[in-house]
């Protein structure tokens, strides 16, 4: 079985989280930034160095580790990063570290990034970027998500309680 090291990066402000979704493979769902940590490198450092390739934003903030997840694939679709060339599901498993960043002010309300070296060598992929409530409709169903980045939020949510957003 093959092991995926990944460290993802939920970066908030206030309680908006910042989200992407690939316009040219609008199935996948929501998303947050990161990926596959290079060998030898910490997941601290490759949450960061994936951040920055996926977003185009290079932070200066901390980043603190809030969860961690083991996933195999045989429980996320095998559609997307997760299907072999051959068409057939990817065996193995995503050892994942989640890490929270939290910025006063947003960089950008919206805007679009190409990934221009994807961990699979393919194409560059578009990214569209944009902010959602973390405690409204869209952030608190997990179906939006894509392969379990929906899971965290829950955690995530309770590190502000404080700033949870009137009703």
């Amino acid at each position: 079985m093959r092991v995926y090291h990944k460290a993802y990066v939920y970066l908030t402000c206030g309680t908006d989280l910042l989200v992407f979704d690939e316009p040219d493979t609008p199935w996948l769902g929501l998303q947050v930034p990161g990926g596959t940590v290079d060998p030898g490198e910490s997941f601290l450092h490759g949450a960061m160095r994936e951040f920055a390739e996926e977003t185009g934003l290079d932070l200066d903030v901390a980043f603190e580790q809030f969860s961690s997840q083991d996933l195999p694939f045989e429980t996320m679709p095998a559609t997307g990063q997760f299907k072999a060339p051959s068409g057939r599901p990817l065996k193995g498993r995503h050892i994942r570290r989640n890490y929270h960043v939290c910025l006063q002010n947003r960089p950008r309300d919206s805007w679009e990034h190409f990934e221009m070296h994807p961990s699979n060598g393919g194409d560059p992929i578009r990214f569209r970027f944009f902010w959602i409530d973390l405690f409204g409709p869209k952030a608190e169903d997990r179906e939006n998500f894509f392969a379990a980045f929906g899971e965290p939020l829950e955690t995530l949510r309770s590190k502000l309680p404080n700033q949870r957003k009137a009703a």
